[in-house]
């Protein structure tokens, strides 16, 4: 793996902001704890040693807060050796044994923290092809964080805490709860055993065989031994909590659990992860291999859920459904969820990357598999309309010069946990949905259930992929039911004078997708039409005014595109740095990334945002929803790298007011709300006040049209709690007024009126304006076990103008009692989008921060989550200059060397070069529409 890496440090252009990580060695030689030098001096563990089967008791104390346990593992021995190396953080060991054939002897134990390692030391040399087995006895406390084998808690209705404990190992955290080689390509097989209170459950990976009475009152619970695997899938709980089952089509037994008073909001995830589970039995043509899948809501939980073999767990958002109180949105994201997670029984648990570096592969193909699988199971959600803002939410990082490419090395544990961000996510997704379309959806299929088929219980890199996708028309890899694919075949074999989508040559996977997964950003591609002829180009698309930065990158991008004279989409494999293509006719306009299923953003260079602008304002439905989308997108975006000027992206967003696709419409926001955004923080009243009223009036017939019920498709009725929601916000007067006497009507009974699930949020933000109101949504919040009204209690408190109690709000989810921890990130962040709100949210978070690293851990999505989030709005040097200092001040212990901090500083300049750049012709442009507008109605 490292060798090809240094090809491809030849190959490919240096990245100018990526961090290159240390291999994995400390300065000086590593000295153990009682002052000996430790045998190893690597990051990695060795390879001389892997281990085959974990036999692993576990006695957690919910009391005391601590645990115990002993562990035996197997072990292959590859190399002669007298020392195994293995992981171990935080935790006192003792009693460590070598059980060899002619018996068992007591081990030298070094122990080196920096690396997380112990060494077992042997007096005589552990000999290459023999088996051996070590047993080690530990302890430690439930750990603090939401990390490892950690304390959780909850309170029932009638006030009680109740505690329970539960792990979350992905990616360095297994070696926090045992003993273990904590690497992805050390899968082993793991039989546990749980020591419990009789007034407990516990569940793991595996169905329960047996239980055992022992004395002092206490049960063991003997769990099936697992298929092999990785350790950061491992996984048990202890808790109170109740479940409820079904069995699959294909026998497999499917188990919600949840804490007692919430177990009757788990119908729907349990008939979705029946249905989601037998659509991936099918689709993969590989039978999930476990006897059952568990899905657990855990009270405490950082991220949005885990996939777990066999018990995946998930935030309580994440799995608790109530048809009364949850909207379509959170339909759609719980489904999403489920799905994304069972996707990875496949992709991650069966095959797994080699190291983290290939995270993507996990995680790109478990984002990319909600989209695929729910557009089969539940077409009514019409997922289709949400996926382009995964497209969106990546290039916003990709386009800095800190971004990293999806596959990228990484050796320490803060470096990996970076690795689980938008890139390796929505990134991965977007790129496998380009080959998809490039490929055909069937050949892909093929292509990926023969990756899977030829990796089982493996583990993977890159390359792996790309040659399960190569060779595709191989008569050896048709089976009856897939014959479809010959469609790909024949289309491959199709050259026509004006598609190069295949050159002569043997389609290279490989040789294409290595341009987008080993090199970081993405292309601008310039489109220039004169006549019949298409002139084409590429570029890195980067937002930066160091045009050197840009150099050096190429892609081999599978363009499509349309044209004003046929409805038929054509396809052309841009390989080189430009090129050209020539229509068979001449057009009005031509449309690249044809629903924007590529990966790169277009430039219509001459008169071609012209004739885009032309058509939006006369026909905007000639174009699809997503390919008006991406024309907004694009469009902002490159008045940003100065290709386009503001007054253009600013005409083409007139059409918006004749806009009702729900994908159009919020990238209409997603583009223009920024701008007043950057106002607010730089204190421009007069301006904001118009940039906010240009939007209402873009929006203002659409807003009116929208019902105050709960009527429509999950899509109208996302748009429609968005609408209103924003208009409320803006001061809208209908939306207010309508708002307040929903707000008073349910307040006045208490709660008990039902209010329509779409609009609520829009009720409970202007009902959050005064203080009394506030207090009302808080007594709300703190006693409803619905989990999807709750976080609308929350979201709207943390958008209230009262300033007070934002910062008792961040102050409460920091604590942990009231509020959650777990909801810490979003919390602040929605402070600091709130104008009364952001400069609480800085002081907060430089307040707080050693306390945040402590509690989130270095690296995590949520740290970064609140960096960014926090000050990515801002747009002064005096501003920037005040982050920086604060950054500047840590340690590499405390957060220096974190990635999301370049990027805030690359935002922040920016938003600088954006606002000096195009603040003028903003006002300009908003006068010169407000005399247009006046104009008219005289």
């Amino acid at each position: 793996m490292f060798g090809l890496l240094l090809v491809l440090c030849v190959l490919l252009p240096p990245s100018p902001g990526a961090q290159i990580p240390n291999q994995g060695q400390p300065k000086h030689p590593p000295i153990a704890t009682n002052g000996e030098r430790f045998p190893w001096d690597q990051m990695r563990l060795p390879q001389t040693i892997s281990p085959l089967h974990y036999d692993l008791t576990i006695h957690p104390n919910l009391t005391t807060q601590d645990f115990t346990g002993v562990v035996r593992i197997s072990l292959d021995v590859h190399e002669d050796t007298s020392a195994v190396i293995l992981h171990a953080k935080q935790m006192e060991i003792s009693n460590v044994l070598l059980l060899a054939p002619e018996g068992a002897r007591p081990l030298k134990v070094l122990e080196y923290p920096g690396f997380h390692q112990l060494a077992l030391i042997s007096d005589s040399v552990l000999t290459k092809g023999r088996k051996y087995e070590v047993q080690l006895e530990f302890a430690a406390n439930l750990s603090d964080s939401f990390h490892g084998f950690y304390k959780s808690s909850y309170r029932t209705s009638s006030g009680e805490v109740r505690t329970l404990a539960s792990t979350q190992f992905e990616a360095t955290f297994a070696r926090g709860a045992f003993p273990c080689f904590d690497e992805p390509a050390f899968k082993a097989n793991f039989t546990v055993q749980i020591i419990r209170e009789p007034r407990h459950i516990a569940v793991s990976n595996m169905p329960k065989v047996k239980t055992v009475v022992l004395p002092g009152d206490l049960l063991e619970d003997h769990f099936d031994t697992t298929v092999k695997m990785s350790t950061y899938l491992v996984a048990y709980i202890v808790s109170d909590f109740l479940s409820v089952s079904r069995t699959t089509q294909h026998g497999v037994k499917i188990s919600i659990y949840a804490v007692p008073e919430k177990i009757n909001q788990t119908a729907f995830a349990l008939d979705a992860a029946v249905k989601l589970l037998d659509f991936y039995d099918d689709y993969f043509d590989i039978p999930y291999p476990l006897p059952k899948q568990d899905l657990a809501a855990i009270p405490d939980f950082q991220s949005g859920a885990m996939e777990n073999w066999g018990l995946t767990t998930y935030r309580e958002t994440g799995l608790l459904f109530d048809p009364d109180k949850s909207s379509a949105s959170d339909k759609l994201s719980i489904t999403k969820v489920i799905a994304h997670e069972l996707a990875h029984q496949w992709f991650g648990n069966l095959v797994t990357m080699e190291w983290w570096n290939d995270l993507w592969l996990n995680e790109g193909f478990a984002k990319f598999m909600e989209f695929i699988s729910l557009d089969i199971t539940y077409p009514e959600l019409h997922v289709d309309d949400f996926f382009l803002n995964k497209c969106f939410e990546a290039m916003e990082v990709d386009s800095l010069s800190s971004s990293h490419p999806v596959s990228t090395p990484v050796e320490n544990p803060t470096q990996i946990q970076e690795m689980f961000d938008d890139v390796s996510y929505d990134k991965g997704a977007c790129i496998l949905n380009m080959l998809r379309d490039f490929l055909t959806p069937e050949a892909f299929e093929i292509g990926i259930i023969r990756y899977l088929k030829r990796y089982s219980y493996q583990n993977t890199v890159n390359s792996h992929l790309w040659e399960s996708l190569t060779d595709l028309c191989s008569l050896d890899d048709l089976d009856e039911g897939r014959m479809k694919h010959f469609e790909f075949c024949s289309r491959r074999k199709l050259q026509s004078g004006t598609s190069k989508w295949y050159s002569d040559d043997e389609l290279d996977v490989r040789a294409i997708m290595d341009t987008w997964t080993l090199q970081e950003g993405f292309p601008l591609v310039t489109v220039e039409v004169k006549g019949r002829e298409v002139r084409l180009s590429q570029e890195r698309f980067l937002r930066t005014d160091d045009h050197s930065l840009t150099e050096g990158f190429l892609w081999q991008i599978p363009l499509t595109y349309m044209t004003s004279a046929s409805n038929t989409i054509h396809r052309f494999l841009l390989k080189t740095k430009s090129d050209v293509l020539y229509l068979p006719e001449e057009v009005e306009w031509v449309k690249f990334n044809v629903n924007m299923s590529g990966y790169y953003m277009v430039h219509y260079a001459g008169d071609g945002w012209n004739s885009i602008i032309k058509l939006l304002q006369h026909n905007h439905k000639a174009l699809s929803g997503n390919d008006r989308a991406s024309l907004i997108q694009n469009v902002f975006q490159l008045v940003s790298v100065g290709k386009v000027s503001l007054d253009t992206a600013l005409e083409l967003s007139l059409y918006l007011s004749n806009e009702t696709e729900i994908m159009a419409v919020t990238r209409g926001f997603g583009e223009l709300v920024p701008l007043y955004k950057l106002m607010e923080k730089r204190d421009m009243t007069v301006l904001e006040k118009q940039m906010k009223g240009y939007i209402v009036e873009l929006f203002r017939d659409l807003i009116d049209q929208q019902q105050w019920s709960d009527s429509g498709s999950v899509s109208e009725r996302v748009l429609r709690s968005y609408l209103l929601l924003f208009a409320c916000f803006m001061n809208y007067e209908p939306c207010v007024r309508k708002a307040i006497q929903l707000f008073s009507q349910w307040k006045e009974s208490d709660g008990t009126v039902s209010l329509p699930v779409d609009v609520s949020m829009a009720v409970f933000v202007i009902g959050a304006r005064t203080p009394e109101g506030w207090d009302f949504l808080f007594e709300k919040y703190r006693n409803s076990l619905q989990m999807s009204l709750k976080s609308r209690y929350k979201s709207a408190m943390a958008i209230s103008p009262l300033q007070d109690k934002l910062q008792w709000m961040m102050e409460q989810s920091l604590h942990g009692e009231v509020m959650k921890t777990q909801d810490l990130p979003d919390v602040v962040v929605s402070v600091a989008k709130n104008p009364r709100g952001y400069k609480l949210a800085w002081d907060f978070l430089r307040a707080s921060w050693v306390t945040l690293v402590k509690k989130f851990d270095l690296g995590s999505n949520a740290l970064s989550y609140m960096v960014t989030g926090v000050t990515n709005q801002y747009s002064t040097r005096e501003m920037l200059q005040e982050i920086r200092s604060f950054f500047d001040s840590l340690t590499e212990e405390t957060g220096s060397q974190m990635r999301c901090i370049q990027q805030t500083y690359e935002t922040i300049e920016d938003n600088i070069r954006w606002t000096d750049t195009n603040l003028p012709l903003l006002q300009s442009w908003l006068n010169k529409r407000s005399r247009r507008a006046t104009h008219e109605d005289l």
